[in-house]
């Protein structure tokens, strides 16, 4: 796992002084978001004014610098064509003083949070020395913003734009580059990709620390337990811990808050593994912060496009353990909130690597997602196929699909498909046969006389090959509503 640091805060007082100085992220090379309005912000000398002209505007929009030197200001950015990948430049003058930048790029802009699995480099993933040789993307570019804490919200933060290049996107994380390079291949626009997270982060460091106040479960949970320890009295800097990264709010304060005036096109997220032993407190804790982030950004209901964990063993050996699959099934019902959705990676994981390296499957699912839901690319797969209801005829099961996923089932070079159990009454559970026919799945097991109920992969370190024909996995799924037993320890 790669930990960024950075040794000091990021908080500026912006006193007056001569000239102009401009936001963080707002530089050469970055690319903005098309058909949305861009805030062009900085400080410049109290009280002058300030004239934002990008190249593509027929006139400058001018705004006054308030008491503090502050100024913010909008301009409209036009759609772009597909193959438009032509550069501008946006220049911002207040008297005598001038600051150009260049070799801007209209196209999409994406946000890619999380923890480790999301922070994982191009470098470290499967195949990596060709992907890495292969990463000449001149229309991509790549901003990793710096790992930063904050007790408060903060304005700036560190991190610069770069090009798509081998010894860049070497660095970068390599779901986001992956997801990156699909968008920009399907769209032929450019596509700028902004990396903001840190390994083994915890999601409620990333909730305001007034909504987690807002919320009684949330509050009880997260946000007290912090404020009444000693940890929430000590000085926070900008230097990691793994600790630190699991406190509430002060990832969000300092790495998620000052990108609010960025206009993005969506959200990719890939966390979880911190909070394995919650449920119900974790969906709800991430659908209140998507809901936090979509109003911190102030752009309606942003995509958020999620990542399950991946299986993995826990460093316990009973292959009949499912208390990461029952976290599994909690991160799937963050999707009951609109606009979002989650992939599977059910049949890429490593058993026992909880950082598993092919992560190009995962980076091309968000992106087909994307492509199917944001881009109105219907005939794009964005899902596999989704368990609906069974029968049960004497011995067998039949399992039913929702129609529109399944289009044939299929498993690496044929073999029956494994990962499956049957429990009749007594709750008792047996490993199951299984035999594909057509668009559905026939389960049935000596040991069981008289099922009631199966689940599909629904353990912590099944890793399955159950396919539709796009390649998209069958989720782990269960058919019974009954109570998850206490997790077992080694």
């Amino acid at each position: 796992m790669r930990i960024f640091f950075l040794s000091c805060s990021l908080v500026i007082t912006h006193l007056a002084f001569a000239g102009i100085r401009l936001g963080s992220g707002l530089q050469d090379g970055m690319v903005v978001q098309q058909n949305k309005p861009m805030t062009v912000w900085g400080w410049s000398d109290p009280g002058a004014s300030v004239a934002i002209l990008p190249d593509w505007a027929a006139g400058a929009t001018t705004v006054v610098a308030d008491a503090s030197g502050y100024f913010s200001g909008i301009v409209a950015v036009p759609a772009v064509r597909a193959g438009d990948y032509g550069a501008h430049a946006l220049t911002v003058s207040s008297g005598a003083s001038q600051i150009r930048l260049s070799d801007i790029l209209i196209g999409e802009v994406w946000l890619c949070s999380g923890q480790s699995n999301m922070q994982f480099a191009l470098r470290e993933a499967l195949d990596s020395t060709a992907e890495v040789a292969a990463a000449r993307h001149p229309h991509i570019r790549l901003l990793d913003v710096a790992l930063n804490f904050s007790a408060a919200p903060i304005d700036s933060f560190r991190g610069k734009w770069t090009e798509c290049t081998p010894k860049t996107a070497a660095r970068f994380s390599a779901v986001g580059y992956f997801f990156g390079r699909r968008l920009q291949q399907a769209l032929d626009l450019p596509v700028g990709l902004v990396f903001s997270g840190i390994g083994a982060s915890a999601a409620q460091a990333y909730v305001p620390q007034d909504v987690l106040a807002g919320d009684t479960m949330l509050d009880r949970l997260y946000l007290e337990p912090y404020l009444n320890s000693s940890r929430s009295k000590e000085i926070v800097n900008g230097g990691f811990s793994f600790e630190k990264v699991t406190r509430p709010y002060l990832l969000y304060n300092a790495i998620i808050y000052p990108l609010r005036r960025m206009s993005i096109r969506g959200i990719c997220w890939y966390q979880g593994e911190a909070n394995r032993l919650e449920r119900h407190p974790y969906t709800h804790l991430t659908q209140t912060m998507i809901a936090s982030w979509r109003r911190l950004f102030g752009q309606g209901e942003l995509p958020f496009y999620y990542v399950e964990v991946a299986p993995f063993f826990w460093d316990n050996k009973d292959s009949t353990l499912a208390d990461y699959a029952f976290f599994r099934e909690a991160q799937r019902r963050i999707s009951e909130l609109g606009n979002t959705a989650m992939v599977s990676t059910v049949d890429v994981g490593e058993a026992k690597n909880l950082h598993p390296h092919n992560k190009k499957p995962i980076g091309i699912r968000l992106a087909q997602t994307a492509l199917n839901r944001t881009y109105g690319r219907l005939d794009t797969p964005c899902c596999g196929p989704r368990y609906q209801h069974l029968e049960i005829k004497g011995r067998k099961v039949t399992v039913f699909f929702e129609p529109g996923t399944a289009d044939g089932l299929h498993t690496d070079g044929g073999s029956e498909p494994r990962d499956f159990v049957v429990a009749g009454a007594d709750q008792r559970w047996y490993p199951a046969r299984a035999s594909i026919e057509g668009d559905r799945i026939v389960i049935w097991s000596d040991e069981v006389k008289k099922p009631v109920a199966i689940r599909y992969a629904f353990t912590n370190a099944a890793v399955t090959d159950l396919r539709n024909a796009a390649g998209w996995p069958v989720p782990l799924f269960r058919t019974d509503a009954w109570p998850e037993p206490p997790i077992k320890t080694k």
